[in-house]
Order: structure tokens, then C-alpha cells, then sequence
């Protein structure tokens, strides 16, 4: 099976701190990876750099056979139309209805009418279990569950060949955060989609992935099969499953 996305060597500090150190992870196509590790341990740098939020201080980022960080600015639009993204707090467009925040890429980047965009939208609605009416709505009428759902709708609405998940459950109840992680897995596999999610979320990284990879202070001390994660044999790796305070990994913490 062809890799579809690949990170090697990727770097990132910010002035003095380290937060990425040679990071190196390969997804094949059609297939998805979670990346766990605790509260700084530099996924969300991972994730925006690949994204290209954020760039590197080395290291490649190769997504079909392409290095996108060396992709001519005129280039880049055209690999992002091909990338979906789901963020942790959904970032819903408060002044737009629903329909329009599922749409908005359709509306805005490919200038698709107005009236196609919203049976689209209407259309992903459905996908995520969501009834017509709600593309009326405003996005502060809606639920945190629910809110979640648009943004995933938005995330698949242009049929993305990579999707990208931050932090997918956080902040949701555990049945809310299983039905997320159940529309998930449904419409990556519906899409034919690669995805890389980012989470520390255990039960959530078992939901929806095929590999588990976790990072640890900028780099990659496990990976191996969702199935495997609870009995990795790595010390770090099972205490952190496992929730455990006593462990190789030390947290920092502050008195007052």
C-alpha cells in the first residue's frame, strides 16, 4: 500500500525549547494514525506544522510523493483543497449559519452557487446524523456534541483525500465523545481517507485508529497497532495509557 503522507526529520524549537526533535511518522493511504502523548509534549506543533501553520527548523513534509515545503506559494492552495481538518473546538464561523460554516470552502474557494453549497452541506449534515433543519441555525444555538458534528461535516464536505483531527473528544461527555469517534472511523472509511489525528484521548485513539504513535518530549518512542497500545511493553507508553502518576514520565508542576 502507497504512503500517502510522511514526516522526516522534523524540527521545531521555539527560542531556547526543543519542542520537536526529528520527528519521523508515515501514514499509507487509506489508512488512519493517532498520535498520543500528554500536555506539551509538542503534537499540536506536529500538527501545524504539517498543516503549515506553523514551519519547521528541519525536516521534510511529504504528502503524495510531494515535498509541500518546497511547493511554490501558487502551488499550496491547490494540496490544501485536498486536506480536511476538524478542530478541537470546532472554530464555527459564529456570523455564518450552519449550512454556510459546512459549506464554506465550497462557497469561498471553489465559488460553488449558493443554492448547490447548501444541499451539500445539507447532505454532510445527514452523514453525521444531523436533521436538515439544523443548517439554519446559528452556531451558538447548537450543543458542544452538536457543534462537533458540523465540524466534521465541514471537515469531509469537499471530499478530502487527508483529513487531520485535533484533539477530537475534548470537552465532550464519554457517550457524546464515543458517537464522535463512531462518525469518524465511519466517514474516513466512507471517504477512503488518510487520517492523522492527535489526542490523549486513549479510548478515543483506539476508536479511530489503525496505528498509535506517541510522542514524548519532540519524538516517537512507540508505534504499533491501535490493538497493541494497552500492552505495549514500553514503561512510558503504559504508564500514560494506563493513567498511571508513578512512571518514567515526570510532570512538571508548580506549588501555588
Amino acid at each position: 500500500m502507497p504512503t500517502k503522507l510522511s514526516v522526516r526529520g522534523l524540527s521545531k524549537s521555539f527560542g531556547a525549547k526543543s519542542v520537536l526533535r526529528g520527528v519521523d511518522l508515515e501514514v499509507d493511504e487509506g489508512k488512519s494514525l493517532v498520535v498520543i502523548g500528554g500536555s506539551g509534549t509538542g503534537k499540536s506543533v506536529l500538527l501545524r506544522c504539517i498543516l503549515g501553520l506553523i514551519h519547521p527548523d528541519a525536516g521534510e513534509i511529504w504528502i503524495d510523493g510531494e515535498d509541500v515545503l518546497k511547493l511554490p506559494e501558487a502551488e499550496r492552495p491547490r494540496r490544501r483543497r485536498q486536506i480536511g481538518m476538524l478542530f478541537q473546538a470546532a472554530a464555527l464561523f459564529d456570523s455564518l449559519k450552519v449550512w454556510e460554516n459546512v459549506s464554506f470552502r465550497l462557497l469561498y474557494g471553489e465559488r460553488m452557487k449558493r443554492d448547490l453549497a447548501r444541499e451539500r452541506a445539507i447532505a454532510c449534515l445527514a452523514q453525521v446524523g444531523l436533521p436538515p433543519e439544523v443548517a439554519d441555525l446559528s452556531p451558538s444555538e447548537l450543543s458542544g456534541g452538536m457543534q462537533k458534528r458540523v465540524g466534521l461535516a465541514r471537515a469531509v464536505a469537499a471530499d478530502p483525500k487527508v483529513l487531520f483531527f485535533d484533539e477530537p473528544t475534548t470537552g465532550l461527555d464519554p457517550i457524546t465523545a464515543d458517537v464522535i469517534n463512531n462518525l469518524i472511523a465511519d466517514r474516513v472509511k466512507a471517504l477512503g481517507a488518510t487520517a492523522l489525528s492527535i489526542t490523549h484521548d486513549i479510548a478515543s485513539a483506539r476508536k479511530i485508529a489503525d496505528d498509535i504513535a506517541m510522542l514524548h518530549e519532540g519524538c516517537i518512542i512507540w508505534r504499533g497497532p491501535a490493538r497493541e497500545v494497552m500492552s505495549s511493553g514500553n514503561p512510558m507508553v503504559d504508564q500514560f495509557v494506563h493513567g498511571r502518576a508513578d512512571g518514567p514520565i515526570r510532570m512538571a508542576l508548580k506549588a501555588g
